[in-house]
C-alpha cells in the first residue's frame, strides 16, 4: 500500500486515514497526521505545525473524513517537535480532547513554557562557544533581535504515554514503544491488529520520525540548560532502532514521506549507515578537531558554505552526538587541556 493520494485524505484501511498537513518553509513539506477511529470517536496521532494554512488543512481533512475537529476524542503525540505537537492546543480547545505524550518529552514542553527566550539564547551562546564556533557565528546570539520562535508555548499534555502499555483507546490495541534518540521521549505506536490488506507481519507501526523510508532523522544532543547529565542520543537511537526491527510490523506508517513495508530491512540500512558514518568521522579525527570543526568537515546534503545559520547549529549538535558515541565506544577521546575542547581518534 502506498501513500499516493489525489485528495486531502488517504485511507489506509482498518479505520486509519492520513492527512498531509503542510510545514511552512520546510523541505519536508508536510507532516502525515493519522486519524484513528475508536469506539469513543476519532483520535489523532500528531497534529502538525501551528500555522493558519496547516490548521485549515487539518480541519478540511477531518471534514473529508466525515468528522470534524470538534469531534476529536484524543491526541497522541509521537514527540514534542512543533511539526508534530504544534496544533495540539488548538485541537484540544476546539474539542476538549486529551493530549498524551511520553513524560520525557512532556518535561521538555514544560521547560519550554517556563523559560524566557533570553535564557535559551544565553545557553546556546555558551554551548556554541564550548563547541569552538567562531565569533561571527555567536555574535547574533549575544544581542538577539525580538523574533517569533516556533514552539515557545506548546500545549502541556494531560496524559502520560507509558512505554509497553496499551493506550486507552476503546476498541483498538495500540501499544506504546519508547524509542528515544530523535528526542528523549519519542514513541512509536504499534497497532497490534491484523493488517487490513493481510500483509505478512505483526500489525502496523506509527513510527513518527524514528523510522522513515528515505531519510535519517536528526540525532543531536538532548538540550536541557539545567541538566548536566551526559546523554548518548545516538546510542539511544541505535538501541531503539533494533527494538523496533524486532517487532517486525507488516507496514510502517511514518510521520513524513510515505508508508512502507519491510521495517527490519530499513532498520538494517540505518544501522549500517550510522556505523559507516562513525567510521568516517573517526578518520577525520586523525587530527584534533572541535565539534564545530568536525561539523564543517562532515558530509551534509549541501556544502557547509551553503548551510543556513540555524541549520549549522543543528549540524554542530549532531556532530557532538556522534562524538559522544565515539567516546563511549572507546574510539575517540577529548584532548586534555584543549579549550575549546577538541577530540582525537584512538587507535
Amino acid at each position: 500500500m502506498t501513500s499516493s493520494q489525489s485528495g486531502p485524505v488517504h485511507d489506509h484501511g482498518g479505520g486509519v486515514r492520513s492527512l498531509r498537513v503542510p510545514i511552512p518553509d520546510n523541505p519536508l513539506g508536510h507532516t502525515l497526521v493519522y486519524v484513528v477511529d475508536t469506539d469513543r470517536g476519532p483520535v489523532l496521532i500528531d497534529t502538525g505545525w501551528d500555522d493558519p494554512e496547516s490548521w485549515d488543512t487539518l480541519a478540511d481533512g477531518l471534514t473529508a473524513c466525515g468528522t470534524s475537529v470538534a469531534e476529536i476524542h484524543g491526541v497522541v503525540i509521537t514527540h514534542h517537535h512543533p511539526d508534530h505537537h504544534g496544533l495540539s492546543g488548538r485541537v484540544r480547545e476546539a474539542s476538549g480532547a486529551w493530549i498524551a505524550m511520553h513524560a520525557a518529552d512532556t518535561a521538555v514542553v514544560r521547560r519550554t513554557r517556563e523559560a524566557r527566550p533570553e535564557r535559551w539564547f544565553s545557553y546556546m551562546t555558551a554551548k556554541l562557544t564550548a563547541a569552538g564556533a567562531p565569533e561571527e557565528h555567536i555574535a547574533p546570539l549575544r544581542t538577539p533581535r525580538p523574533r517569533a520562535l516556533p514552539g515557545l508555548s506548546p500545549a502541556l499534555p494531560d496524559r502520560d504515554i507509558v512505554p509497553g502499555e496499551l493506550l486507552d483507546l476503546a476498541g483498538r490495541r495500540l501499544r506504546a514503544i519508547w524509542t528515544p534518540g530523535h528526542t528523549p521521549g519519542h514513541v512509536c505506536l504499534h497497532l497490534e491488529e491484523t493488517h487490513p490488506a493481510q500483509l505478512p507481519g505483526h500489525g502496523r507501526l506509527f513510527s513518527g520520525d524514528h523510522l522513515l523510508p528515505g531519510i535519517t532523522p536528526h540525532i543531536g544532543l538532548y538540550e536541557d540548560p539545567d541538566d548536566a547529565t551526559v546523554t548518548d542520543p545516538l546510542g539511544d537511537y541505535l538501541d531503539s532502532l533494533e527494538r523496533v526491527g524486532r517487532l517486525a510490523p507488516a507496514e510502517v506508517l511514518p510521520a513524513h514521506q510515505h508508508p512502507f513495508p519491510e521495517a527490519a530491512a530499513r532498520v538494517r540500512e540505518l544501522l549500517t549507515h550510522h556505523e559507516a558514518r562513525l567510521t568516517a568521522l573517526r578518520a577525520l579525527l586523525a587530527e584534533p578537531l572541535t565539534p564545530w570543526q568536525l561539523a564543517e568537515r562532515m558530509e551534509w546534503n549541501r556544502p557547509w558554505e551553503q548551510i543556513p545559520y540555524g541549520s549549522r547549529n543543528i549540524a554542530v549538535s549532531e556532530a557532538e552526538a556522534h562524538l559522544r558515541r565515539l567516546v563511549k565506544l572507546g574510539r575517540a577521546e577529548a584532548v586534555p587541556g584543549s579549550e575549546p575542547v577538541a577530540y582525537i581518534a584512538l587507535s
